[in-house]
Parts: structure tokens; C-alpha cells; sequence
């Protein structure tokens, strides 16, 4: 198995900082926009991307965190293994707000069409936005498309993005992880 890293350190920390401005430029005071992180790996991003967002401007802006267990194509499929439903905590109005949605990596954009259906839950949002750390930009099956990105990566099928993070796997890294093929 061969490891790449794509991004650490300082580098990552920088990646999430550019984000934060990007959405700084786009919402300016946070007056009408939110964020909600995918769980359960879209919820990291989304909570330093508050964190720094209050470094930044002095604004907490409103957070929520999504499951879409149940809104996923692939629940129900026979053989599929049953999957553990995260929780989902939005306790704040989504109508008319500019919803910024957060996940680690884009790669089919199954996910984030279900979290798209998930979201319809909550009321009817003015405007949708998608902001990924990881873009898989070659291995789309939905036409989805990210209007924040951190890293493109062009990868195939085979290969794994994985993403750590601090809070939980003791250090922040994006890896590309390539099985060996021996012939």
C-alpha cells in the first residue's frame, strides 16, 4: 500500500483559513447564513470552520451538524451492512438562510444529494451552498459540483482519500492511499 500525503501541518491549517475568507467575502457578516456539517466526518471541518470564522470576525455563526443515514440510495440495498444513524442537531430556522453545507470529501456526490433531501426537513432554504476540504473532482456520478474547495485530487476509483483530524486521529492530514498492484 502506497501513502501520499496531499496536505498537513501548516498547510491545512492554511487551506481552512482560506476557506474562512472565501465565505467572509461571499457572506460578509453572517447575518443570514449558516453553516451544517455532514456527519460524520463533515462535522470537523465545519466546527473549525466556525471556530476560525469567530477568530476571524468576532461572529459566531450558527452551526448545525446533519445526518443523512436515512436518506442515503444505498439504505435499504440488500447486502448492504446496516448502518449506525448519527444525530442531527439544527436547532435554529433554515428558511430563507443561506445554507452552507460542509463535508471532508466529494467524490460521488451521493452524500451531498442526500444531505441536499435531509435538509428539506427543515424548511426551505434561500440559497445552498457546498464547501468540501477534499474535491475528487474525476469520480462524480451526480452532477454535483463544490463552490468551496480546499484541494482538488485527481484520483481514481481505486484509490482512498483519507482525512484526519486532530480532534480525533491525533494529527490533521489529507493521505492518498494507492493498493500496490503486483504483477
Amino acid at each position: 500500500m502506497k501513502q501520499s500525503i496531499l496536505l498537513e501541518g501548516a498547510k491545512f491549517q492554511i487551506t481552512i483559513k482560506r476557506l474562512c475568507q472565501q465565505l467572509i467575502e461571499n457572506h460578509g457578516d453572517f447575518s443570514n447564513a449558516v453553516l451544517i456539517g455532514i456527519q460524520p466526518r463533515g462535522t470537523y471541518l465545519a466546527k473549525r470552520i466556525q471556530k476560525e470564522l469567530f477568530n476571524m470576525t468576532g461572529r459566531n455563526v450558527q452551526l448545525g451538524v446533519l445526518d443523512i443515514t436515512f436518506y442515503r440510495d444505498d439504505f435499504r440495498m440488500k447486502g448492504a451492512s446496516p448502518l449506525a444513524a448519527n444525530s442531527t442537531v439544527i436547532d435554529f430556522i433554515v428558511d430563507g438562510k443561506e445554507v452552507v453545507l460542509i463535508d471532508d470529501v466529494l467524490w460521488t456526490g451521493r452524500t451531498i444529494r442526500s444531505a441536499m433531501d435531509a435538509m428539506q426537513a427543515f424548511g426551505r432554504s434561500g440559497k445552498m451552498e457546498l464547501l468540501v476540504l477534499v474535491d475528487r473532482r474525476f469520480s462524480r456520478q451526480i452532477p454535483i459540483q463544490p463552490d468551496y474547495i480546499g484541494i482538488q485530487v485527481d484520483s481514481i476509483d481505486s484509490q482512498k482519500v483519507i482525512v484526519s483530524w486532530e480532534e480525533v486521529d491525533s494529527s490533521d492530514s489529507i493521505v492518498l492511499v494507492t493498493d500496490k498492484i503486483t504483477s
